[in-house]
């Protein structure tokens, strides 16, 4: 099972284990310059797509850069979807418009959303 997820509009998407989130999480600062909209409580968050090429481009290596350059390349939208797999987070303190676009693009269809 994957720890982190990194899904665009359509559901393509790039998962990690344990191992490869946290060694993302730990050369991106989080994915902070990219990030456009965040759960302050754990990793889930809306990314620019722009803005995370240029950030894999100026971090040290990754092993999922290629996978993660060519998602961001091929987004049908300007953002992809960072989804925390191990959280229990039902991101009750994230606010801003930015978690209704995520919960959009990585709810499945047909599910009845229910906001905290």
């Amino acid at each position: 099972m994957a720890d982190l997820t990194i899904v665009d509009d359509e559901g393509a998407s790039v998962e990690f284990d344990a191992v490869e989130a946290e060694t993302l999480m730990s050369l991106t600062n989080q994915l902070d310059a990219a990030t456009t909209s965040a759960c302050p409580d754990c990793r889930s968050r809306v990314v620019s797509v722009v803005a995370l090429a240029d950030l894999l481009e100026a971090a040290p290596p990754h092993p999922r850069t290629g996978d993660l350059l060519e998602l961001a390349d091929d987004a049908p939208t300007l953002h992809v979807y960072v989804v925390d797999r191990v959280a229990l987070c039902v991101h009750g303190r994230w606010r801003d418009p930015g978690h209704e676009e995520w919960t959009d693009a990585v709810m499945p269809p047909g599910v009845i959303r229910r906001r905290p």
